[in-house]
């Protein structure tokens, strides 16, 4: 693989402004209109989020990534899509580059809602 050119530059202020934050993923589910999503049910420690994630086609076995911990992009609005509502949006590796896409996780199980920055 070649990696793409670096994008941009922005301000600290504009990274400041992302709230990245970890959280468990207790159960991923079908999204029945939709040949791409899946909806993540996502513990964030005080609270729980439906975020949905175009990973049907990428992983053989979607539900594997059940009890792991991942980032989430959790400061963007609200989208209904296929019928269903995403808050928020799962931070992977790899799918802009046409690679294997695989979770952005912690190296340790640490508390859910943690942010990161």
């Amino acid at each position: 693989m070649k990696p793409a050119p670096i994008k941009e530059l922005i301000t600290f202020d504009d990274f400041a402004k992302l709230d990245i934050r970890v959280g468990t993923i207790t159960a991923v589910t079908e999204v029945a209109k939709s040949n791409k999503l899946m909806k993540l049910t996502v513990d964030f420690g005080d609270h729980t989020r439906s975020i949905l994630s175009g990973i049907k086609q990428e992983r053989n076995n979607p539900q594997e990534i059940e009890g792991k911990q991942a980032l989430f992009v959790v400061n963007l609005p609200e989208r209904t899509m296929a019928g269903e509502l995403s808050q928020g949006m799962l931070f992977d590796i790899g799918y802009e580059d046409k690679i294997s896409p695989c979770l952005a996780m912690p190296e340790n199980n640490i508390p859910n809602g943690s942010r990161a920055g």
